[in-house]
């Protein structure tokens, strides 16, 4: 464990690892060439905006992998509503053809949390996620 890993607040030290599944409406295939790389860049994007880190990332045709460390005052499900949110509104404007989904994203989403010892084993994880 490096120590730059860890979340520090005035008055606390955290390591909170969030591994996230979420998929489009439908489980359709439209994370695909431009909308994935745009869809990336958001996710880091709105992660730096919320002061947490991206552990790994995978984006499949139809679903996503996120594992992303974060301080305990935000809450899981902020963190999806925020990325899922200002993705959905930004990819449905420049992509033009998502707008046939009556939403981007379904409102499920699977969360697990990890601690040091299995966020290795998370992050191959995803990153097999593409030889599957």
């Amino acid at each position: 464990m490096t120590e730059n890993q860890y979340k520090r607040k005035n008055t606390s030290v955290s390591l909170i690892n969030y591994h996230f599944v979420f998929c489009p409406k439908r489980r359709k295939r439209v994370l695909v060439n431009g909308v994935s790389r745009r869809l990336e860049e958001i996710i880091y994007q709105k992660a730096k905006e919320l002061e947490c880190d991206v552990l790994a990332l995978e984006i499949m045709p139809d679903h996503v992998h996120l594992f992303i460390s974060c301080h305990p005052l935000i809450a899981r499900y902020q963190i999806m509503f925020r990325i899922k949110g200002a993705s959905s509104r930004i990819l449905r404007k420049e992509f033009p053809h998502l707008l046939k989904l009556p939403s981007l994203w379904s409102r499920s989403y699977y969360c697990g949390t990890a601690g040091s010892v299995s966020s290795e084993t998370i992050k191959k994880y995803i990153a097999n996620q593409n030889s599957h």
